[in-house]
């Protein structure tokens, strides 16, 4: 277990972010799924942390046994041996031997937890440097997961921004493709046409009048030619005009 969280820890911390998320179609999905793998992988080699250092501690401890047990027997030994010299010395061979015997019985015993606290603290040694290991790998995840949290939020952060904007462009956009200068200006277009009309038709209508009069000039001419005829006619004299 402790192995294979360490080949995960490497593959997530030596992934390239910035390569990953210039390739994502979705920044943002592609962040939150980081997220989520390191937040699983994270927990999964918390436990392998407290797994493995839970087994340091049990062979540190039967470490400490074997070489306890052994500096034990070192002891018997030494306390079987003293007493077979003491047992020589009064000439009783017989007992010395026996004793001797348990002094040997006592170092084997010793040679063996010596052997076991050696094979103990290789496994200590090994099993400190997994240890360490997945602590360093573990807090250097727990860096880029909130290395990623914090980019997460600033992504997320930038694209609101970059949403309003593009919302007050578009608006930007509407109010200048309905500019009200140009109703305005099309409205007063349409006042100095119905000006001019006005104008138009006051000209027009003065010219009539204009005409109207004229002809009736034309007609009171017409009478006093008339009128003039008729006078010759009956033999007389046309009346001039006053002062003629």
């Amino acid at each position: 277990m402790a192995n294979s969280i360490l080949g995960r820890i490497s593959t997530l911390t030596r992934a390239n972010i910035h390569g990953i998320l210039d390739r994502a179609e979705d920044p943002e999905k592609m962040l939150d799924q980081m997220i989520r793998d390191f937040t699983e992988n994270i927990a999964e080699a918390e436990k392998a942390v407290a797994q493995t250092v839970g087994n340091l501690r049990m062979l540190e401890d039967d470490l400490k046994e074997a070489r306890e047990t052994s500096q034990e027997w070192i002891a018997k030994a030494l306390a079987a041996s003293q007493k077979a010299d003491t047992l020589r010395a009064e000439g009783k061979t017989v007992e010395a031997d026996r004793f001797d015997e348990l002094a040997k019985t006592a170092l084997r015993r010793q040679l063996s937890f010596e052997d076991q606290a050696k094979t103990y603290a290789a496994q200590v040694e090994q099993q400190t440097v997994l240890t360490e290991k997945l602590k360093a790998g573990l807090n250097t995840m727990r860096e880029r997961r909130g290395e990623l949290v914090q980019k997460r939020d600033e992504l997320v952060a930038r694209a609101k921004m970059a949403e309003a904007s593009l919302k007050v462009q578009d608006a930007v956009k509407s109010i200048s493709v309905v500019d009200p200068t140009s109703d305005l200006a099309r409205f007063e277009e349409r006042i100095r046409r119905q000006e001019a009309l006005a104008r138009g038709m006051e000209e027009v209508s003065v010219n009539s009048l204009e005409a109207q009069f004229d002809e009736l000039d034309d007609e009171i001419d017409d009478i006093a030619v008339e009128a003039r005829l008729a006078a010759l006619k009956s033999g007389g004299k046309p009346q001039l005009p006053p002062g003629s």
